[in-house]
């Protein structure tokens, strides 16, 4: 296969604008906290790109920085557009990308797995344990008993 199709050079493109962007001359006041932009995809005619945004924070932090990413959206159009000097500017559409979350709740996940089955390990170690015990038990109570062959005898 040739070189990667040009909807997928004009993304990598957009997605290193729109970082330069955000980390450098984002002047909206909403656009607080740190965002993070992890992927843009474009549509073959160029026409449109979703820009997936990391944002860290708390729900009201969120929501202000999709607010204020939304309203700088047109500018940062026209500027792409210079930029990369393209003919026609993709309408830029931010969308919340929820890797990050869905990551860190799988994680939490598998600890709360590992966790489990350490519960569950050391309880059956315990059991183990007691049972031993108890068969050693039985088996010194059985001593005192003479053996089978002893009482025949007598």
């Amino acid at each position: 296969m040739g070189e990667p199709r040009r909807p997928d050079r004009v993304a990598e493109s957009i997605r290193e604008q729109v970082a330069t962007f955000l980390a450098e001359g984002a002047k909206d006041p909403r656009i607080r906290g740190f965002v993070t932009v992890t992927a843009v995809e474009m549509t073959r005619d160029l026409r449109h790109a979703n820009v997936f945004v990391s944002v860290m924070g708390d729900e009201a932090a969120i929501k202000a920085t999709f607010e204020g990413l939304g309203s700088v959206a047109s500018h940062l159009r026209s500027m792409l557009g210079k930029t990369l000097r393209l003919r026609n500017a993709p309408e830029i559409h931010f969308k919340a990308d929820e890797s990050i979350a869905h990551a860190s709740r799988i994680e939490q996940l598998l600890a709360q797995i590992r966790t489990d089955r350490d519960a569950v390990a050391t309880e059956a170690v315990e059991v183990e344990a007691e049972e031993a015990e108890g068969n050693a038990d039985s088996a010194a109570s059985d001593d005192t008993r003479p053996p089978d062959s002893l009482q025949a005898n007598q």
